[in-house]
């Protein structure tokens, strides 16, 4: 399996394209930007795309999802509990001065405990709320790695500052996912890679969370 990052827009979030290589299958991970290059991106890997996941509905996360559906006609996973959140992107986007193209409907609801599938490999949802009411985070315990949206960060975390976060919630869902396999690759949603064992080794943010974890 291939992940390639490319990041986009004005808030530099990562979005994620997965290529199963052996089935030539890929899936989009929050498009949030730049339309047209991560159509050129998914061109390049010589995959057929057959969906799109999100973590959440921030607008940094959602805002290609128009353009890339004009060109790909594949469904898009989300979290029902992000609702809210999606259907007042043009909200979000004026509160930043950016311009927004809402997407067409989610069609398919993420659950807790969901099996995903690029091709072969399978990717386990967990829902991780706290900086947005229907974040989820994709597992792939085969390959290693963790897509993490915007819940974990090298070095930080999400914000819960903003409307609909909940500081308590987020709390919970960081004890869960760092209680995880330590050697997971993290690829989150906004600067570089990490793993579990090094945010719980260095995070200062992560102070408590792990005897959380623990139980």
């Amino acid at each position: 399996m291939r992940v390639t990052s490319h990041t986009v827009g004005a808030f530099q979030e990562n979005c994620y394209l997965v290529v199963d290589e052996a089935r030539d299958e890929a899936v989009l991970v929050d498009p949030g930007a730049e339309g047209e290059r991560i159509l050129r991106a998914v061109a390049a890997s010589g995959a057929r795309l057959t969906a799109i996941w999100l973590t959440h509905a921030h607008i940094d996360h959602i805002g290609a999802i128009a353009a890339v559906k004009r060109v790909h006609d594949v469904p898009i996973w989300m979290h029902p509990d992000d609702q809210p959140l999606y259907e007042r992107g043009a909200w979000q986007a004026a509160a930043y001065g950016l311009p927004f193209e809402s997407p067409p409907p989610a069609d398919h609801a993420l659950a807790d405990g969901d099996i995903l599938r690029v091709g072969d490999e399978e990717f386990r949802v967990l829902h991780t709320p706290g900086h947005a009411p229907g974040h989820c985070v994709f597992e792939s315990a085969g390959t290693g790695l963790l897509l993490a949206g915007d819940l974990l960060f090298a070095g930080s975390i999400g914000r819960t500052d903003l409307p609909l976060s909940d500081p308590r919630a987020m709390t919970r869902s960081l004890a869960r996912v760092m209680a995880l396999e330590p050697a997971l690759h993290v690829h989150p949603g906004h600067g570089p890679a990490t793993t579990i064992w090094r945010e719980l080794e260095t995070n200062p943010f992560l102070n408590g969370v792990a005897r959380v974890a623990g139980g």
